[in-house]
């Protein structure tokens, strides 16, 4: 229990006079006491708080970014009126920055034997698992001079989900897979590795696709067009070491590699292939596998969700050992990763072969836009010597690079918001070209 500011400022009020006129304790009981009659009745007719009946509803699950409301019950079993003050506990991640006094406290009244609902309004600033805290109650008499407080234990779970801000690129990428599959009214020239039909050839045609059979049955030459391939198999690893931890802008590199991969595999799986995810730093830290069209998203996201990168150099041995058991047969791995020239050339590029003996090997990685900013920067002796060190920091990503392609690899390096399309474009250019 606890004598509140109202019931402290009366008594400080009432014992100021007796203390002038009549010193002496005699004096102030006498004059207190009606007052502490008043506080006797007010914490008599407080609710309890340990008698209330808490329960919760509502999401379990939020974009990162996108609001989550979550209802608590608050039944009141007792024959006193609940008049409370409440707070909702939260991780402080639960929202944004100055937002959680606003939204975690409340006031209620409950009458005897009722219910109420209130709803905590939570913004989530990372992904991941947030857990409801303890429930503060403190329950105040009529008067307001006292109140009782206590706790609850209510659990809930809400699960912040990657934002995939990249599906505002997919309407885009579909059409032009469409074009792809010859189900619009663009054809695409060049071959693929299905045959689809035959068509009249035009000058400029590729002449290894003439149909010389039936050209011979006919007045015309007649052409084969082809279609990329359906049913391929696509793996997506992410690198979840200690590169994957720095920050590019606002967002961690592996936040940015999630946003590509999600990307590209609702593209893929629009186009009829299979596409599976593997997470690995030293070891497995996700797997999903074997989902259908309709399961793949929502499997992607929520593996994801709970992913953090781990400081610890990425084991590339286990890494391509577990990608290779995880995809047996010819596939596409996409490995989003660093370029940065230590990890790559001592870890990667001895067990590359391994990787591109069987498979086509695609590597992304996130490029930081700061670099592109120093490397322009002039006018000072400080700029130019910031300019220098970017120009050595873009040629060592380069000659990166040119190592990997060198291995058959195809490499895709760009700023957070270019990944995404990027290697959805890439996707495009090696499925039109038949390298599926």
């Amino acid at each position: 229990m606890a004598l509140t500011g109202r019931a402290a400022l009366l008594a400080a009020l009432g014992s100021l006079p007796v203390g002038i006129l009549e010193p002496g304790w005699t004096g102030i009981l006498a004059v207190n006491g009606p007052l502490a009659l008043a506080c006797a009745c007010d914490f008599a007719l407080a609710a309890p708080v340990r008698r209330l009946v808490l329960n919760r509803s509502g999401d379990t699950t939020a974009r990162l970014g996108e609001a989550a409301e979550v209802t608590l019950t608050v039944a009141n079993p007792s024959r006193r009126v609940l008049r409370a003050k409440l707070r909702d506990g939260w991780p402080p991640s639960s929202w944004l920055p100055g937002t959680e006094v606003e939204s975690s406290r409340h006031q209620l009244t409950v009458p005897s034997g009722e219910r109420r609902r209130i709803t905590t309004r939570l913004r989530p600033t990372r992904r991941g698992d947030r857990q409801a805290d303890r429930v503060t109650i403190r329950s105040y008499g009529p008067l307001g001079l006292f109140s009782r407080q206590g706790a609850h234990r209510v659990p809930w779970s809400v699960r912040v989900l990657p934002p995939f801000t990249s599906r505002k690129h997919l309407p885009s990428k579909l059409a032009r897979l469409r074009e792809l599959d010859g189900r619009t009214s663009v054809l695409t020239r060049g071959e693929g590795t299905e045959f689809d039909s035959l068509r009249e050839y035009v000058p400029g045609d590729d002449t290894r696709s003439i149909d010389w059979r039936a050209t011979a049955r006919q007045t015309t030459v007649a052409l084969r067009t082809w279609r990329p391939e359906r049913d391929r198999h696509i793996l997506l690893v992410l690198d979840t070491g200690r590169t994957s931890a720095g920050r590019v802008g606002d967002v961690p590199r592996l936040d940015a590699a999630m946003d590509a991969a999600l990307l590209l595999a609702a593209l893929a799986s629009r186009a009829g292939d299979r596409v599976d995810l593997l997470a690995y730093d030293r070891r497995a830290r996700a797997l999903v596998q074997n989902r259908s069209a309709n399961e793949l998203l929502p499997s992607l996201v929520n593996a994801m969700a709970t992913l953090e990168p781990e400081l610890v150099e990425t084991d590339s041995r286990g890494l391509t050992s577990m990608a290779l058991r995880t995809a047996p047969r010819r596939s596409l791995i996409v490995l989003l990763t660093t370029l940065d020239a230590a990890p790559v050339e001592q870890g990667l590029l001895p067990v590359l072969p391994q990787l591109t003996h069987r498979h086509t090997v695609l590597v992304a990685a996130v490029a930081d836009p700061y670099i592109a900013h120093m490397a322009k920067a002039r006018g000072s002796a400080e700029s130019v010597y910031e300019a220098a060190a970017a120009a050595q920091a873009q040629n060592e990503r380069q000659r990166t690079a040119d190592k990997l392609r060198r291995h058959g690899v195809t490499v895709v390096d760009a700023t957070p918001e270019n990944l995404a399309p990027a290697l959805a474009d890439a996707y495009l250019a090696l499925k039109a070209a038949g390298r599926l």
